[in-house]
């Protein structure tokens, strides 16, 4: 079989899998570092043990998951130099300087706040500790953009110029590489997306509160920040889509004709859903003429090109082609992404994102109703605590999206996907590494769920006696 056979498929699939994984930690981190911050926020003005106790149950639901996204990270950069060699010899001179940048302006930056949030409490100042929380939420965004900024690069690459041999990128503009044409709005917008999935995980854990009527006040707490948090970014969301939106129309063409399935030029519909025949080039379903266009554009006259006119904008027949293993491929011509799969991607982000929305509405419906003195909705709370698997796949669809939508290309109009493995590996040895993962990354996450699960069972009140504490000594102090 193909499957067990292509060293390049295999090589996709396992990082496709330690990617996906990897990226369960990783929004639930950097989000609930915004909500730790909030919490200590407001017990530097309450000064409430309560609210003590909650900065603590949240940091430390926060570390735990933050452990295991640096586990499955460091996994996922050593398969660049394991499984993808030639990749990683091209884009090195690129990647060095914003992969360096992230670990020592940001990662560290994350660590040494956290150590101070999780162990220096009653050893410093409120307002340094207080400091130290938003810190340590600033060096996890801070984390996000560096390698961002690596991920548009290779989505738009610039500030660069290749070798004469061909064999790698080398800078020649670090900001312009940083800063390139879709760095920006991915950032914004991808940040926002991990908010929202992490605003949805602290209503679902205040709807667990409440469907088993104990930590009331807890879950009262935690579903209105969490509302409070969601309808901002759910709302902030539409521009940054935008945004997103018209910098792929200007730097991917391919990607953005794939999206609706366009294959010729002309203004761009927008389809509620429906189905991609590649073979015949046929788009069907329900439609709103020229809406994509105007999303875009903010004009319903802008015409992109289809898929194929990018199918042969780029012509190597003429050797400009400076891949790693450009030899192979004398004639090569572009090539679209797979079409249907990025269309049907791409409208399951859309149609989760308005699942948000309804979420948001049954959140604050039942709120409202809780506030007012009416009974809890049991089957309401079960679905606020089934919530968070809504953003998680509008999460991962939407980067299905992001990277489908640039192949062939790994490095796009650069350097192949087929060009960027490591010649050397074989599919045995893939397939090998690839069950060992599974086996090691269920079992972390199997890990995961019961120290986090165990953690909410628990709830916040487990640390009022730590809370408590501090006042006591405060006061004997202040008698003597």
């Amino acid at each position: 079989m193909e499957l067990f056979s292509d060293p390049v498929l295999l090589a996709r699939i396992q990082f496709v899998f330690v990617i996906v994984v990897h990226f369960i930690f990783v929004p639930l981190s950097i989000g609930l570092g915004l909500f730790v911050a909030l919490s200590e926020t407001r017990y530097y003005r309450t000064k409430d043990p309560k609210d003590r106790a909650r900065t603590k149950f949240w940091a430390k639901i926060f570390t735990t998951t933050f452990v295991i996204g640096v586990a499955t990270g460091i996994t996922m950069e050593f398969s660049f130099g394991t499984n993808w060699a030639n990749y990683a010899r091209f884009v090195g001179d690129i990647f060095g300087a914003p992969l360096a940048a992230e670990a020592l302006l940001a990662f560290f930056l994350e660590s040494v706040f956290l150590g101070i949030v999780l162990f220096a409490r009653d050893k410093i100042s409120p307002k340094l500790y207080l400091t130290s929380a938003w810190l340590v939420w600033v060096g996890s965004i801070l984390s996000a953009l560096w390698i961002l900024i690596a991920n548009s690069w290779m989505q738009t690459p610039s500030g660069f110029e290749v070798a004469a041999d061909g064999s790698k990128a080398v800078i020649t503009n670090f900001w312009a590489a940083a800063f390139n044409p879709t760095t920006v709005a991915r950032y914004l917008h991808t940040v926002d997306a991990l908010i929202i999935l992490a605003s949805f995980c602290v209503i679902a854990v205040g709807a667990y509160y409440m469907f088993k009527n104990r930590n009331v006040d807890d879950g009262k707490r935690f579903m209105k920040i969490g509302l409070i948090v969601g309808i901002i970014t759910v709302v902030l969301m539409l521009p940054f889509a935008h945004m997103q939106a018209s910098d792929v129309a200007a730097n991917q063409p391919s990607k953005f004709a794939a999206i609706e399935g366009q294959f010729e030029d002309g203004t761009a519909d927008m389809y509620l859903f429906g189905w991609v025949n590649e073979s015949t080039q046929t788009t069907i379903g329900p439609k709103i003429p020229n809406m994509t266009s105007w999303l875009a554009s903010w004009s319903t006259k802008t015409t992109y090109p289809g898929l194929n006119t990018t199918a042969h904008a780029v012509d190597f027949t003429s050797g400009q082609y400076t891949g790693v293993n450009s030899s192979y491929i004398p004639s090569y011509q572009g090539g679209n992404p797979p079409v249907n799969f990025i269309f049907q991607s791409y409208h399951l982000m859309v149609a989760f994102y308005f699942l948000l929305i309804v979420w948001l509405i049954i959140a604050g419906v039942n709120l409202r109703g809780i506030n007012k003195g009416k009974k809890v909705s049991k089957a309401a709370m079960v679905l606020l605590c089934l919530g968070p698997i809504i953003p998680f796949l509008t999460i991962q669809a939407g980067w299905m999206v992001t990277e489908m939508g640039r192949q062939p290309w790994v490095v796009y109009n650069l350097l192949l996907t087929k060009d960027g493995v490591s010649p050397a590996v074989s599919a045995p040895e893939l397939l090998i590494t690839i069950c060992l993962f599974v086996v090691f990354y269920v079992a972390l996450v199997i890990a995961w769920a019961r120290l986090v699960f165990g953690q909410i069972k628990k709830g916040p009140d487990v640390f009022l006696d730590e809370a408590a504490a501090p006042k006591v000594v405060q006061s004997e102090k202040g008698g003597e």
